[in-house]
């Protein structure tokens, strides 16, 4: 909507998308953007790692409460 091009379109739900899945698990963006930025996953993690960082994960929420 507020994108000028798909480039812009696909750089906002990039973003977006893990800032709004995690209000909705009540855990706060600015840290859970910190969070994953301090985890730098690599394209090896496997699925149970990458588990770990989601928003709704305990270990997750334990470290990025609101």
């Amino acid at each position: 909507m507020f994108s000028d091009t798909q480039d812009g379109a696909n750089a906002s739900i990039i973003i977006n998308s893990p800032i709004e899945t995690a209000k909705v698990n009540n855990v706060n963006p600015e840290k859970y953007l910190e969070y994953l930025l301090e985890s730098r996953p690599s394209a090896d993690w496997l699925d149970e790692q990458l588990d770990l960082l989601a928003s709704w994960s305990e270990t997750t929420r334990e470290a990025c409460a609101i």
